[in-house]
């Protein structure tokens, strides 16, 4: 009995310490005050969900994001979405450009 209950303990931890190593918390983008604030989106992408965007179309390709939300900027105090993150490095060049054609 002693063994297995040692055994589970040695699983348990190991489970712990490999599951909660895999998260990176590092920013991928350095966030200027003066641009749009950006959130690089490089693995799980179910973060994010469409009732958080303000835009229900990619604002560059004009796709709809019901088929995935791929990168997402915070400009000027919202959330918009983006089909990929290329959609999203055109937007941040001209966000203004974009927003007006809105």
């Amino acid at each position: 009995m002693k063994k297995f209950i040692l055994i589970s303990t040695i699983a348990a931890c190991l489970m712990m310490v490999f599951s909660c190593g895999n998260h990176d918390n590092t920013p991928t983008t350095k966030i200027d005050s003066t641009k749009p604030k950006t959130v690089s989106m490089t693995g799980d992408t179910s973060k994010f969900t469409l009732s958080m965007m303000v835009n229900k179309k990619d604002f560059v390709c004009r796709m709809p994001l019901t088929a995935g939300i791929g990168d997402t900027v915070h400009y000027k105090g919202k959330v918009y979405g983006f089909c990929s993150k290329g959609c999203k490095e055109s937007f941040l060049q001209d966000p203004k450009s974009y927003l007006a054609e809105k």
